[in-house]
């Protein structure tokens, strides 16, 4: 479920995003991974919860390679938790709205 409260997180624009005050949380996703899709609609509410709190954007895990491999991202979905630009929490696999609140909530 697209939304226009998620980031597109890149190769090219990762590291000036990690600059931004706010933390972000990142889905690493793929459109072929069913769980990705599973947990779409739980990331987009999360953007829209914490607008102004927490920047939330998606990675394409095939489109982007480069930053797959230097977070060592090796099973979606994951979802990492930035914050002074630094991972700060990890879920990995399908998790529940509430889930992801508990780990936001703990940095917000």
């Amino acid at each position: 479920m697209p939304s226009d409260d998620l980031l597109e997180i890149t190769d090219k624009n990762f590291d000036t995003l990690l600059k931004e005050p706010l933390p972000i949380l990142i889905d690493f996703t793929a459109a072929w991974c069913p769980p990705c899709r599973a947990i779409a609609p739980h990331v987009a509410a999360i953007a829209r919860d914490y607008a102004g709190r927490v920047a939330v954007g998606k990675c394409d895990t095939d489109s982007n390679t480069d930053l797959v491999a230097r977070l060592d991202v090796r099973a979606m979905p994951t979802l990492l938790l930035f914050k002074g630009g630094q991972v700060v929490e990890s879920v990995v696999g399908l998790a529940q709205k509430e889930d992801l609140k508990k780990v936001i909530d703990k940095h917000v």
